[in-house]
């Protein structure tokens, strides 16, 4: 990498381009780029690092730039085109990120749930500890000058993943997702046991999940999880209402016992690979201990705020595998209160495919609300609806964006928003009519 150049980003506002221009930048490298007038929620970063963003135009493109092209931008791109003409250095967005893996301890967090939870976890259990840089999906990235560990998200989606060699990967999971790319569970198991191959020191692997247990590597295979078989073995379990307690077994010896202020089994996992990782590097435990109490979570997993006697939360979840998860979480930190759910389906062919899935997962609330399903460009809607999903839950409604008082009937409760697409509008408008309700109304 060149101090001497400025790295130009074509698509800086996508989740994963402003991510790493963030990375650059905070390396102490100059960093620019373009992309379309409208505002993305990825902007704010990098307004706030003071850099400058252009509208696509070819006339951006100068002798002297180092071009990195976001995926979804093709070789007729006008600024790519430019550049060619100019002879400048071009690079697709995964193939730089791999070379900037390769200058640190790497370590890339996969799995087809809980990337973002456990990526987030890691980057904040050693960026406490010794310098690091990271890349989350969420958008966050963060460089450090001279950082000793590079913590990085990695997408299975269309195989983007096999575009990294990391020192170290976690599998938080295998599961059918992504309906539109992948056959069926075993094609996506294939994926997974693929990226394993291109992993350089090794493996991180849950070990009660069916399919991630089986990867095989020539590399150290280390399982974590509930069951005996796994060499980080979680015992003990502590679910309260401020958090999660457990006792962590390494080989069959206890390590030691470690408090989360965070809820639901899936973190208690989550926060077991990270300590795996750490074991692995030789950290020292207590300074682990004491930056995983710290954590405040990554952006919409579990984003709680409270508007009169509600407690509203925020989550991505999209999967039934997440809803359950999501759930989970609610009822042990809430246990007293009322859990309802909000869900949108995240396109029309993961609906399809996990209908009776999605259903029985959304059944673990105490009431549930649906909204209409948020498609994808690349799919076609076909024949479904969400009354298809509704027919499944009994006691379900349908919420529209002009009518959002069916939930105000619900006082002193838990309301849950979840999905991938833009459910938060129901959100903000629920808030809203919210606000402006009396007590006495209520």
């Amino acid at each position: 990498m060149n101090r001497d150049t400025t790295y130009h980003f074509v698509g800086i506002k996508g989740s994963g381009m402003s991510a790493l221009a963030l990375i650059l930048a905070g390396m102490g490298y100059n960093v620019q780029g373009s992309d379309l007038d409208n505002y993305f929620f990825t902007q704010k970063g990098l307004d706030d690092a003071n850099i400058p963003i252009y509208p696509f135009d070819a006339n951006n493109i100068q002798p002297g730039l180092t071009l990195i092209v976001g995926n979804a931008f093709p070789d007729t791109h006008e600024e790519v085109m430019r550049a060619m003409e100019l002879g400048l250095s071009i690079t697709r967005y995964p193939e730089f990120l791999s070379g900037l893996l390769s200058h640190h301890t790497s370590v890339a967090i996969t799995g087809s749930h809980g990337k973002t939870s456990t990526t987030g976890l890691l980057a904040h259990v050693l960026k406490g500890l010794d310098q690091t840089s990271y890349l989350i999906g969420d958008g966050t990235g963060f460089g450090a000058l001279n950082s000793n560990y590079f913590i990085l998200e990695a997408c299975e989606y269309k195989r983007t993943f096999m575009s990294y060699h990391p020192d170290y990967a976690i599998i938080t999971n295998v599961d059918f997702d992504h309906p539109d790319y992948y056959l069926d569970i075993e094609d996506v198991f294939d994926a997974f046991q693929s990226f394993s191959h291109q992993v350089k020191k090794a493996l991180v692997v849950a070990g009660d999940d069916p399919y991630a247990s089986r990867i095989q590597s020539d590399l150290p295979v280390y399982h974590y999880g509930f069951n005996e078989t796994n060499h980080f073995q979680i015992k003990n379990v502590e679910k309260m209402t401020t958090g999660s307690a457990f006792d962590l077994y390494v080989d069959g010896a206890l390590y030691d016992r470690f408090t989360i202020p965070t809820f639901g089994t899936h973190n208690i996992l989550n926060a077991t690979a990270v300590i795996a990782i750490t074991y692995l590097e030789g950290v020292d435990k207590q300074a682990v201990k004491e930056q995983l109490l710290t954590f405040k979570g990554v952006k919409r997993r579990f984003s709680e705020k409270r508007v009169n006697d509600m407690i509203i939360i925020d989550d991505y979840a999209h999967h039934p595998q997440e809803i359950r998860a999501t759930l989970d979480a609610a009822h042990q930190k809430y246990p007293d209160k009322e859990i309802v759910a909000v869900f949108q389906p995240h396109t029309f062919t993961r609906t399809v495919a996990l209908m009776s899935d999605f259903a029985d997962a959304l059944k673990t609330a105490d009431h549930v609300f649906l909204c209409d399903i948020f498609g994808s460009v690349r799919e076609d809607k076909g024949d479904v609806t969400i009354f298809d999903l509704a027919r499944l839950i009994e006691g379900s409604n349908v919420l529209t964006l002009d009518d959002m008082s069916p939930l105000l009937d619900f006082k002193d409760a838990v309301c849950i928003f979840m999905g991938a697409g833009d459910v938060q509008k129901f959100e903000r408008a629920y808030e809203k009519i919210l606000s402006e309700t009396t007590p006495n109304q209520l």
